[in-house]
């Protein structure tokens, strides 16, 4: 059994995975924003009050830990604007700077503020998008959500390397594309199937493969 935390908990994906290590029999520290039935009927410790561009709540949220040990963090939290070239507004640039706040600033402030919690030879899962990837974008648009999933790819490669010492892994994983109010329930695969499949890679992927980039069905995916 593992003491696992997950951020963006309360729903989609974050939600699925901690119903998933809760059913496996877990210790599940369940941060998020605002608490959801769904969440706390997950018997879970809900975290609720996080968020992660608020250094002043992950500091908090670092304190109420305690003595706790995290074996596993998932770095979940995460949200998505869209942008049409030629139709950007003052809104839409303050909406791309949310995106890289949340998106990869995020699990950095996360980290950061936990690092002192992670247990040596901890692992952590950064939850990105192939959206992230220069080399497959073909469809171009979504300025703000590709800017800061690539982004947040490099600052996990960055964590890798710096947590390499401890044994501390860190993978970048693609879900796939997920059906969750992020996406308005569109999606090929459901967040129950994309957390199974989250949770293999989890539990396989060793220190050797740390700092990697690849679909949660295991397959790597181009930078």
């Amino acid at each position: 059994m593992q003491t696992v935390l997950i951020t963006g908990a309360n729903r989609g994906i974050g939600l699925a995975l901690a119903r998933h290590f809760t059913d496996r029999g877990d210790t599940v520290i369940a941060a998020c924003r605002s608490s959801s039935e769904a969440l706390e009927a997950t018997g879970a410790r809900v975290e609720s009050g996080v968020d992660v561009t608020d250094g002043v709540a992950l500091a908090a949220l670092a304190e109420r830990l305690g003595d706790a040990r995290i074996d596993l963090l998932v770095l979940n939290a995460g949200i998505l604007e869209r942008e049409d070239l030629g139709r950007i507004d003052e809104a839409g640039f303050d909406g791309m700077r949310r995106q890289f706040e949340v998106n990869a600033l995020g699990p950095l402030r996360v980290a950061q503020a936990l690092m002192g919690h992670l247990a040596d030879g901890a692992k952590v899962g950064i939850i990105t998008s192939r959206m992230g990837s220069m080399a497959d974008n073909g469809s171009g648009g979504r300025y703000g959500y590709r800017a800061s999933k690539a982004a947040v790819n490099a600052i996990g490669k960055s964590l890798a390397v710096d947590l390499a010492p401890r044994g501390i892994a860190v993978f970048l994983l693609h879900p796939g594309y997920v059906a969750t109010e992020m996406v308005g329930g569109s999606g090929d695969v459901s967040p129950e199937q994309a957390a199974a499949q989250l949770v293999e890679r989890l539990d396989t992927l060793t220190l050797e493969q740390t700092g990697t980039f690849c679909h949660a069905n295991g397959i790597a995916l181009p930078w």
